[in-house]
């Protein structure tokens, strides 16, 4: 997902990592600094249209490469989320760095994530501007719930309960999404699909233009 404040109330706004806060934390995260830059995948190929694997084996060092890599290619195409299929990897995890409505950044992975679904007492969809790294260069209005809670699990197997409202929660669905082979594509009209695939086509070279510049930025 793409990059993109309510005052009424007092808000602990320490950066939450794995959703809790802690006192200080880096621009660029740890993860980022170890990974390698991964190509991502482009809306149309086969791997983005299919549900992904679950994740059976924890701990290992393949899988924690993955999740670096993941950040730092997240990281340089100025994302706030991004799942393993879009890097081509058919599993059901996804990163992300994602502020929420009361600006506080969100820092973490998820694997195997399962969405609780909303109350449909306190339900409130939210129509609101949407990207996704793996349709470049396209913003569109997404209708998504204005909360989230994602359960499922970290690298070495331990279980994590992740919730999320405004913008986050955002995030937490769009890359669930991706887990089971959908983008916010398939949640328009074919009139706004057409319209977002027009805006790819315009602007993708520029796109990948910039990711290269802030890759050879990093010199990565």
């Amino acid at each position: 997902m793409s990059v993109r404040h309510d005052q009424s109330r007092p808000v602990d706004r320490r950066v939450r990592v794995q959703g809790r806060p802690v006192n200080s934390y880096p621009a660029l995260s740890p993860e980022a600094e170890r990974g390698s830059v991964r190509r991502i995948t482009v809306v149309g190929e086969e791997i983005l249209s299919r549900p992904c694997r679950e994740v059976t084996e924890f701990g290992t060092p393949q899988l924690s490469a993955l999740i670096d890599d993941m950040f730092l290619t997240m990281h340089v195409a100025e994302g706030a989320g991004l799942a393993a299929n879009q890097v081509g990897v058919d599993l059901r995890l996804f990163v992300y760095d994602c502020p929420d409505d009361d600006g506080i950044r969100h820092v973490g992975h998820i694997i195997n994530p399962v969405l609780d679904p909303p109350d449909p007492g306190s339900r409130r969809l939210i129509d609101d501007a949407e990207g996704c790294l793996s349709v470049p260069g396209a913003v569109m209005a997404v209708p998504r719930t204005d909360r989230a809670v994602a359960r499922g699990f970290d690298k070495d197997g331990n279980p994590l309960v992740i919730e999320g409202t405004g913008y986050f929660a955002r995030c937490l669905q769009h890359e669930t999404d991706h887990l089971v082979g959908h983008t916010y594509l398939d949640r328009l009209s074919k009139r706004d699909r057409k319209d977002a695939l027009r805006q790819m086509e315009d602007r993708r070279e520029d796109v990948f233009a910039q990711r290269a510049i802030r890759a050879a930025r990093l010199g990565r």
